[in-house]
């Protein structure tokens, strides 16, 4: 039995495997080694019956998680599932890894991804290429749903939003300025609280404001990760 599992920030994709068929899956909290910490996703896993009442059947587990670029996270993010899965023996690489063998399998091509977080790279049909992209919510991210929902906070705080989405904002969340600061600045998985406002932009989708921000956002992505990848 092997379990292959796609990670990024916010979600977790698990999908376990028996001869050649998906016997059993399950979403969890994303599992990024630079924001989750070991005692963090123990915590998390052991909420699943799914991965409890499999735990001691999978052989292999190959991991794509945002966050795994380096061998140092690699290690650790593998060294956490071994304490959980503790007959199994486990790969751990990048989420954008991950996308590029399931996009072009052993082919080259230009892969992207666009979720919670945002990169891009060229893929030589063996690996993707180094590149500067990759920075987190924080310095990149661009185009994103994290970088949605800073653009959408801002907004409200500074009464830029038009009237009918404020209100709107304002009753849904029940949230003011002194509450939002107070999350972003001092509370932890502040990227967790911003992609949250994209069901906002889902259900608001046809908003002429919001499909202005919906379009700036793609703009963005396009110019800040696919067009220097092409070149």
């Amino acid at each position: 039995m092997i379990a292959i599992v796609y990670s990024g920030s916010k979600n977790a994709f698990w999908k376990i495997i028996s001869a050649g068929k998906i016997v059993a899956e399950c979403t969890t909290p994303g599992m990024n080694p630079f924001f989750n910490d070991q005692k963090e996703i123990l915590h998390f896993l052991n909420k699943f019956s799914v991965l409890i009442n499999n735990a001691e059947s999978i052989r292999k587990i190959y991991v794509f998680a945002a966050g795994a670029s380096s061998a140092e996270r690699r290690n650790e993010l593998a060294e956490t599932l071994g304490l959980f899965f503790k007959y199994s023996k486990i790969s751990v690489k990048d989420d954008l890894y991950g996308a590029a063998i399931s996009a072009c399998y052993n082919n080259s091509g230009i892969v992207g991804i666009l979720g919670s977080g945002a990169n891009c790279a060229y893929f030589d049909g063996k690996n993707p290429e180094k590149n500067n992209f990759g920075l987190g919510f924080i310095l990149g991210d661009e185009g994103s749903s994290t970088y949605l929902g800073k653009i959408l906070i801002k907004s409200f705080i500074q009464e830029k939003l038009p009237k009918d989405l404020h209100k709107e904002f304002e009753t849904r969340y029940n949230l003011d300025r002194p509450q939002i600061l107070e999350r972003m600045y001092k509370k932890p998985m502040v990227q967790h609280f911003l992609s949250s406002f994209f069901d906002f932009f889902l259900e608001n989708r046809n908003h002429k404001y919001v499909l202005g921000l919906i379009d700036m956002a793609f703009e963005t992505y396009f110019k800040t990760y696919l067009l220097p990848t092409t070149k």
